[in-house]
């Protein structure tokens, strides 16, 4: 029986159902597993910790057994014995005639050289065992798209590890919501269409930064935009400043979120903040 820790959250343990390639650099894994039943998620940028298995163990390290005392436990143990903790945006859940999550949906980037989860999704299959820290609670803080109810343009900016965000974002759109959207890519294989309802116009930047392309592009009239930025923290950071000093948008009015940064691990960010 897992422990709940720090609500809305807490640890699932979950088996691997199925992966497939969803893109050239893109891996798509399915999790399931009986404490999904105490899965809740109404976000489209939902937030996920995954601990994975060192390689030749079957199951990840965790001691999540001791409730509020697993960081520190966890942190004590041996280098190559701890679970490789990654943080990940949930692509999307599945539910059952109850309501209870059956199974979430979970994208990896392939990288060259691959690091710890590029190369554990690059192998994943049936039955491999992960622990994930996530939400037991439908809103909750690690939920940061929230456009106000003036919206009146929605503006996204990512890089590849923003794709499974913006992709369910613009599922869950309205029709009719003017959105504008610049998304980078590794390349060609990765490009695709994003099924939306709303007004969308998407552009993609292939192999370059997107950074400069959005600040030349001219945008529709707005009074009231929303803006949601996340990926590289150094290019995230820079377009914040760029919407708030050049294109005068309210900084409250823009969501920015770093999920990695250029030339560190997670490991090294985490210790950095």
């Amino acid at each position: 029986m897992t422990t709940a820790v720090a609500a809305p959250f807490r640890f699932f343990s979950l088996e691997v159902v199925r992966a497939r390639r969803v893109g050239s650099s893109l891996v798509r894994v399915t999790f399931a597993g009986q404490d999904l039943e105490h899965f809740f998620s109404d976000g489209h940028d939902q937030s996920l910790s995954l601990f994975l298995p060192q390689p030749g163990q079957s199951d990840p390290q965790v001691p999540y057994e001791l409730g509020d005392g697993w960081w520190q436990a966890w942190r004590e143990l041996p280098d190559d014995v701890r679970a490789v903790m990654r943080s990940y945006t949930l692509r999307a859940l599945r539910r059952d005639a109850l309501g209870r999550t059956t199974e979430i949906d979970v994208d990896f980037v392939l990288h060259t050289p691959a690091g710890p989860a590029s190369a554990w999704a690059s192998g994943a299959g049936a039955g491999d065992r992960v622990v994930l820290l996530g939400p037991a609670q439908a809103d909750n803080r690690a939920i940061r798209f929230r456009p106000p109810a003036d919206t009146d343009l929605v503006v996204l900016w990512g890089d590849a590890t923003a794709l499974p965000a913006i992709a369910s974002i613009l599922e869950s759109l309205p029709a009719g919501r003017r959105v504008r959207v610049w998304l980078e890519a590794h390349d060609p294989g990765d490009v695709r269409e994003l099924p939306t309802a709303a007004d969308a116009e998407v552009t993609w930047v292939v192999g370059e930064s997107s950074v400069d392309v959005l600040r030349e592009a001219r945008f529709p009239a707005a009074e009231h935009p929303y803006v949601w930025i996340a990926g590289e923290s150094g290019c995230v950071k820079a377009l914040r400043r760029h919407f708030v000093r050049e294109r005068g948008v309210d900084r409250r009015r823009i969501t920015f979120v770093g999920y990695w940064r250029e030339g560190m691990s997670e490991e090294q960010l985490r210790a950095a903040e």
